[in-house]
């Protein structure tokens, strides 16, 4: 369990590069993400500067380095559908069981709260045989967080040269 002391903040433009450096061992090494070519921090800049207009974005920072990042985003980009959003989270590695995640999404759930966001949605990657790229972890996290799978769509993701099936998780505020 990490003992370092952490806090979170709105996410700035500057963070670009350490959210980048924290996904992209997630794009390279695992199926947990569908990308297969890390974005540019330049990307990860408009990204910060665009859903911040409307939605949260958090960081993790522990000292003055970003050890983890959070944001909600449109889960379907239609008027009737802005009370429920889609929740992302990706934490450093080495950060991972840490209490880090826990911090990031109970922050950004009393946030969407706020807003007036009813229902919150994570699209995880699942496996029936844990691989090198993937174990189940994400799926774990999603249900002690209190979402409940709502959706499990079938090997739609493909990476590594295997198929990956995708859940739906939903929590509602």
């Amino acid at each position: 369990m990490n003992t370092n002391i952490f806090y979170i903040r709105q996410a700035v433009q500057e963070d670009a590069s350490a959210i980048r450096d924290i996904y992209a061992p997630y794009v390279e090494q695992t199926a947990i993400t569908y990308d297969m070519v890390v974005p540019t921090v330049e990307e990860f800049r408009e990204s910060i500067i665009e859903l911040s207009k409307e939605f949260p974005y958090l960081v993790a920072v522990e000292g003055d380095r970003v050890i983890g990042y959070s944001y909600a985003h449109k889960f379907i980009a239609r008027p009737a559908a802005n009370h429920s959003v889609e929740t992302t989270i990706y934490v450093e590695r080495g950060n991972r069981r840490s209490g880090v995640g826990r911090a990031l999404y109970s922050e950004l759930e009393q946030l969407l709260r706020k807003q007036g966001r009813r229902n919150l949605y994570a699209k995880v990657t699942w496996t029936n045989v844990e691989t090198p790229y993937l174990t189940n972890a994400s799926s774990f996290f999603h249900e002690r967080m209190g979402y409940v799978k709502a959706a499990h769509l079938h090997q739609c993701g493909y990476k590594f040269n295997q198929y990956f099936d995708t859940l739906i998780f939903e929590k509602r505020l």
